[in-house]
């Protein structure tokens, strides 16, 4: 017996040496990964400042997400907290600590489109596969409105992240936005805003970071364990569109926050921007949603 048990404990500590060494190697995987040289071919922007152009840059600020992690203001703000991960974003506005000051017009679609920062090196954190297919109207008409935003002091970027997701990045089972975007794609056309499936698939970008490219939600990897799955937005087995039917209780859930039995969904949804959508990009999504292929929730 005694022989037994010391040959137990002599594998357990082998298993526990060879457990952090795989945490060890791992993490600094991770942080080289981080470090990696992402080649990408941008043009800049054509810098627009008409009052009907910084009108739609506003509108797609507020409700594509822009606002929502980097505050109305842009000055930035804490965007996760949750045990050992806290993500503060940084301020964009113009004035004190802005993280963008230095940017050229091919900065910012080298950020937004392709999720690579000036320097080259791949952005953590920051939904960019939600932006890459944006117009080159709507990402020229964006960066023209937070580049006249009032000045205000900006926060510094932090991105700390649990030992757990830096082992999970340096094994490409979390992935940043440039390992999943398509960086040959030309920049996609404009799409005439109407109601109709084309305009709906053009706004349903902006849901493919939380709910998956395939629409069919799931677990996000690396984000807070207290998060919920996101919902399977297909008409496969546990969708969540069954309850929105018609595009009225699609908005009014949109707007509310609730489902239409009046329970309250999980404020990780960013209502905060959706609910400030326009009627006819609503309708367009519900439109464009309800003709997805059938998927199995989780699927992502």
């Amino acid at each position: 017996m005694n022989k037994w048990m010391r040959r137990t404990s002599i594998a357990l500590a082998a298993l526990a040496v060879a457990s952090v060494a795989a945490v060890v190697v791992g993490k600094q995987v991770g942080e080289r990964k981080l470090q990696r040289f992402v080649r990408v071919a941008v043009a800049p922007l054509a810098a627009r400042t008409s009052a009907g152009y910084l009108e739609q840059g506003r509108y797609l600020f507020a409700t594509r997400g822009c606002a929502d992690c980097h505050g109305a203001n842009g000055a930035g703000k804490e965007v996760m907290r949750s045990g050992a991960m806290l993500v503060v974003s940084p301020g964009i506005a113009p004035g004190p600590n802005s993280a963008v000051a230095a940017y050229r017009t091919e900065d910012w679609v080298r950020t937004l489109r392709h999720g690579v920062k000036p320097d080259g090196h791949p952005i953590m954190i920051m939904p960019s596969q939600d932006y890459s297919r944006l117009s080159d109207d709507d990402v020229d008409a964006i960066v023209s409105y937070v580049r006249l935003l009032p000045p205000v002091a900006g926060r510094n970027r932090v991105i700390e992240l649990p030992v757990a997701v830096k082992v999970l990045y340096a094994m490409g089972v979390v992935r940043d936005a440039a390992e999943m975007i398509d960086h040959t794609l030309a920049p996609a056309a404009p799409v005439k805003v109407e109601v109709s499936e084309a305009h709906g698939a053009y706004v349903a970008r902006t849901c493919v970071g939380c709910h998956g490219p395939t629409f069919s939600g799931g677990k996000i990897l690396g984000a807070p364990p207290e998060w919920p799955a996101p919902a399977n937005l297909t008409p496969g087995a546990g969708s969540a569109m069954l309850r929105y039917r018609t595009p009225e209780l699609f908005m009014a859930m949109l707007r509310s926050g609730k489902r239409p039995d009046g329970s309250a969904i999980s404020s990780v949804m960013p209502f905060g921007s959706l609910g400030q959508m326009n009627d006819t990009d609503l309708r367009a999504l519900h439109s464009y949603l309800l003709t997805l292929p059938a998927r199995t929730a989780g699927g992502r």
